[in-house]
């Protein structure tokens, strides 16, 4: 029984202190005008010259605005 309650205490306690998975997004960066649309956006599915698929946090990290559209 003691066995039990420390396993059980185990598998108790990292499901409380377990952090949530964490998932980047990955959006369309315009590098010339730096808007950042989602990828679903109609001004991304256009942009085709100076686009890249990036994470989001490094589009703004490289100085990306939100699209007045979709708010990026």
């Amino acid at each position: 029984m003691k066995k039990f309650l420390v396993i059980y205490s185990i598998i108790f306690l990292s499901g409380i202190f377990s952090a949530p998975p964490v998932f980047a997004e990955t959006v369309v960066y315009n590098v010339e005008t730096k808007k950042v649309h989602k990828v679903t956006c109609p001004h991304a599915q256009k942009c085709t010259k100076n686009c890249i698929k990036i994470d989001r946090k490094d589009a703004y990290n490289q100085g990306g605005k939100p699209c007045k559209t979709c708010g990026g």
